[in-house]
């Protein structure tokens, strides 16, 4: 028989609750991560929102995934695992599992649609040294397909096109064609980007194709970022929440936020964007309004589905002998 694509359906991982997040966050910064005063911060942003789902959401699509190939391809030519960088379960596991049911090919598939070597090449340290590492790789060698970027996916772009739609649908029928929208991503800090400036332009590719889909007057949306980080640094900027009092003074009283980078309700979005966010639109005098994640979704599986095969026929390996 023909041994089975592995599909490693990759993410970053996260606390579930307050009482997980000390250790997520040694995991994350080893040494620096267990410091009080970020412990406590994290603790009450997981008991504000009660827990996070990424985790869950994670695990159902990667089922979702493995029933949409075997659907498309027939059982066996695709076996999904899913694995995190910070969190159980760990990349290592997925690999195992892949690498148990016979498969000699590995393809990576982030879930998150922009890729930068600067940023994601922790994921391929990994799952290079797990396969080094498990006992299912034995006596061969395993090809591994690394992440390449998918943010302008004509599936994903639509699905995202969609959300955009629903939300907007939501609206007062006089108020919906005005709704100022503000896409946004992951800040970064200023000297990653520096070092890797395609991945910025990956994500305003995400954001142009998102707007040319639902053919938006360039004066009615813009980009900003959310979700800096708690470092010193220089992060990039304007946040989100910085544009608000601008479009009050403009006269609105309600914006339409869309995080573009992210692929599933978490932290960053449940926290950064609904409980922070919101709460200073209110202060400002409007309402924040966010689109929904993709998370299983059948019309974002159906993209994901289109995403991996076209990385498992792209024949951009290498081999890790064993």
């Amino acid at each position: 028989m023909t041994p089975p694509v592995g599909v490693l359906l990759l993410t970053y991982g996260s606390a579930t609750t307050s009482q997980d997040v000390a250790a997520y966050l040694e995991h994350v910064r080893p040494g620096n991560g267990s410091r009080t005063e970020l412990v406590d911060e994290f603790k009450r942003r997981y008991d504000r929102i009660g827990a996070s789902p990424l985790i869950p959401i994670t695990l159902r699509q990667g089922k979702a995934l493995q029933q949409e190939l075997d659907a498309q391809h027939g059982t066996g030519a695709y076996h999904v695992a899913v694995g995190m960088q910070h969190s159980a379960p760990f990349i290592s596991q997925a690999v195992d599992e892949v690498l148990a049911q016979g498969a000699d090919t590995v393809t990576m598939v982030l879930l998150s649609p922009q890729f930068s070597p600067v940023l994601m090449q922790g994921y391929v340290t990994a799952v290079e040294h797990a396969v080094a590492e498990s006992p299912h790789a034995a006596g061969k060698a395993v090809s591994i397909i690394p992440p390449q970027s998918w943010c302008t996916n004509r599936a994903f772009i639509h699905c995202l096109a969609g959300k955009v739609a629903e939300a907007l649908a939501a609206f007062p029928e006089d108020a919906r064609d005005h709704v100022p929208i503000i896409f946004t991503a992951h800040s970064l800090p200023k000297s990653v980007i520096d070092r890797d400036t395609a991945y910025l332009e990956q994500i305003h590719a995400t954001v142009n194709a998102v707007a040319a889909e639902l053919h938006l007057d360039p004066s009615r949306w813009q980009f900003a970022y959310q979700s800096a980080g708690h470092t010193p640094e220089e992060w990039l900027k304007p946040d989100v929440k910085e544009l608000f009092p601008v479009l009050v003074q403009e006269g609105y009283e309600q914006v339409l936020v869309v995080p573009t980078q992210f692929l599933a309700d978490h932290l960053e979005v449940l926290y950064d964007i609904d409980v922070a966010g919101g709460e200073e639109a209110e202060d400002c005098g409007m309402t924040m309004v966010r689109t929904a994640m993709p998370n299983d979704d059948p019309e974002f599986i159906t993209a994901l589905a289109e995403v991996v095969v076209e990385h498992a026929l792209s024949g951009e390996t290498h081999a890790e002998p064993v």
